[in-house]
């Protein structure tokens, strides 16, 4: 089900829209640690938009080793298993984006013309953090103050991984007061229970409007 009814007609850019582009990094591509089928498909795009944006934010899963989200923290427990932390639900993943290794930088391929913020985020030992404006202890990350200190009134998303990165992004923009796009073509999800539709949901829920690469306005 779609989340919003598609754009009449293109989307024009301006001053005020940022391009959030949301752990485009090694361990999240196809062979990485915790690859996300057809992950890599979404850089061309990305790096297509990239230019069309006056605002440019990019966010790294930076994780330190033996971080709390890590099925091997967790003796006896296997990847994609869910427990419960002090701050809730907690899906168990392999060990991803240590800080400093290789799997935990930016694509090669991604090509971003200068970023005003590259935000990294689920640091600290004992908390997660999917979305890049609210960690999942409900502490803030920062990124809707400094959106706003600029004038930010939309936000793009692209990224990965659809159904948890961008989908958990895309509302807590919501929830900041951000109209919010997720550019679906420029997404690509892990799926995994049942997660894809049930963040599709949650996003149509919160307002976020549901768009493809081709319905933004490249300027003649």
């Amino acid at each position: 089900m779609a989340i919003a009814r598609r754009a009449a007609a293109k989307i024009t850019l301006g001053a005020a829209d940022v391009f959030l582009i949301v752990d485009v990094q090694t361990d999240f591509l196809p062979g990485g640690a915790l690859g996300v089928q057809r992950g890599d498909e979404v850089i061309p795009i990305i790096n297509r938009l990239a230019p069309l944006f006056p605002n440019l934010v990019q966010s790294q899963d930076w994780h330190p080793p033996r971080h709390a989200s890590f099925a091997s923290s967790h003796p006896g427990k296997m990847p994609f298993e869910t427990i419960t932390l002090p701050y809730g639900n907690q899906v168990l993943w392999p060990d991803h984006c240590v800080q400093g290794s290789p799997g935990a930088a930016l694509a090669p391929a991604l090509s971003i013309p200068s970023p005003d913020l590259v935000l990294r985020k689920g640091y600290r030992q004992a908390v997660d953090s999917y979305s890049t404006f609210i960690e999942a202890d409900g502490v803030s990350t920062g990124l809707a103050g400094f959106l706003k200190q600029r004038k930010i009134r939309r936000v793009f998303i692209a990224g990965l991984a659809t159904d948890f990165c961008v989908a958990w992004s895309a509302v807590d923009a919501r929830k900041a007061e951000f109209t919010t796009f997720v550019i679906e073509d420029a997404c690509r999800a892990i799926d995994t229970n049942g997660s894809l539709a049930a963040a599709w949901a949650a996003m149509r829920k919160a307002g976020v409007k549901r768009i493809h690469a081709r319905d933004i306005a490249v300027p003649a």
